[in-house]
């Protein structure tokens, strides 16, 4: 009975941070909806510097959560620049803790209320997230013939005539590698290798649209691309096989004691310009990322295992850049679920603000 409730309360450790975090969302989408109303009339750039002010604080208090709340070590190899640039974020994709590891480079660079995604479709439909994504310049792509080139050009040219710092998240596998879902991989693998490609074995084959049309647009106003690799701590199983990447429900319970990054940082000039030429260069990305990955989980030297080569710095981030938010964000919530019109509000928000942000997004690109 005892181990039941001990391992039932370590279970329930999301429940906090998940809570906070959902719970807060009405509260900066009223924030943000009031400066979108009163920036109406001001030109973009204005809008956009608060509103990359306003993101940094709720992202602020997200890191909270996922560094000092669960302790883990982040071990970052590579250059990862001092200085905040306008740059694309290619990285491998395994689960949905892959989304806050952009924010944990970001945040190192004072540049967290910069980033920006490139997304599924179907994510626009996320209540209140979905619409506020959108608007701060997030881009929803859909697969092979349904990709739309033209409007994905359209938003980034908008964003560069604003002025807006770029830090675009791009996920060029198209999906989560998952070693318990076989037949994606193998499926992946079969095209490789019927295109003539390296066939990968701890990441998919990348899709080189997106990137392309992100880069071919933006060629001009971009500093770098980040090619990112992204490795999980205590993703083998006992027979050393590569186990599935931790939820953010598992990450918040603290499963995942480091998680190692590996940033390789890639001049425009760098990278061919052609679609086809590109595609060749991504994979070659990919094959480099593969070779890592093989070292860290496949290493016959034990002592290889559970690290990228090279040096590496253990980041430790200061609560410094996180409680202040979570202080500001849980304070407004909490003051406005103490009176009667601020509950009706709250409850206002998420049902109000979810049927809008819909409808919006609906017949906004």
């Amino acid at each position: 009975m005892l181990l039941s409730l001990v391992l039932h309360t370590y279970s329930m450790r999301y429940v906090l941070p998940a809570a906070v975090m959902m719970g807060t969302a009405p509260t900066y989408v009223l924030a943000w909806g009031a400066w979108r109303l009163l920036s109406a009339v001001l030109p973009t750039r204005f809008y956009r510097e608060v509103d990359d002010r306003l993101y940094t604080i709720y992202q602020s208090m997200v890191l909270f959560f996922f560094e000092n709340y669960t302790g883990v070590q982040v071990i970052i190899y590579g250059d990862l620049p001092k200085n905040k640039e306008n740059v694309i974020y290619l990285s491998n994709h395994q689960c949905t803790v892959d989304w806050i590891i952009a924010d944990m480079l970001a945040i190192r660079q004072n540049a967290l209320g910069h980033v920006r995604y490139v997304l599924k479709d179907g994510l626009k439909w996320l209540p209140l997230y979905g619409w506020y994504f959108s608007q701060h310049g997030g881009v929803y792509v859909k697969r092979s013939a349904k990709f739309n080139e033209k409007e994905m050009r359209e938003k980034f040219r908008a964003q560069m005539k604003a002025e807006t710092p770029m830090y675009l998240v791009i996920f060029p596998e198209g999906t989560r590698y998952n070693p318990e879902i076989p037949k994606v991989i193998a499926d992946s693998q079969s095209f490789a290798e019927k295109e003539g490609l390296a066939i990968l074995k701890h990441v998919l084959t990348p899709r080189v649209k997106a990137t392309h049309v992100a880069i071919d647009t933006m060629k001009n106003y971009l500093d770098a691309v980040y090619d990112v690799t992204v490795a999980y701590e205590g993703t083998v199983d006992h027979k050393g096989q590569r186990k599935l990447a931790p939820s953010m429900t598992e990450f918040l319970c603290k499963e995942c004691p480091r998680v190692h990054i590996f940033i390789d940082r890639i001049e425009l000039k760098d990278i061919p310009e052609e679609q086809m030429y590109m595609r060749r260069w991504l994979h070659e990305r990919f094959e480099i990322k593969d070779k890592l990955l093989i070292e860290f989980y496949d290493a016959k030297d034990s002592k290889r295992r559970n690290k990228f080569p090279g040096k590496s710095v253990h980041s430790k981030l200061s609560l410094k850049k996180t409680l202040p938010s979570l202080l500001f964000l849980g304070g407004l919530t909490a003051s406005m679920l103490l009176t009667e019109s601020g509950r009706k509000l709250y409850v206002k928000t998420w049902i109000y603000g979810t049927l809008i942000g819909c409808l919006w997004v609906s017949i906004k690109p």
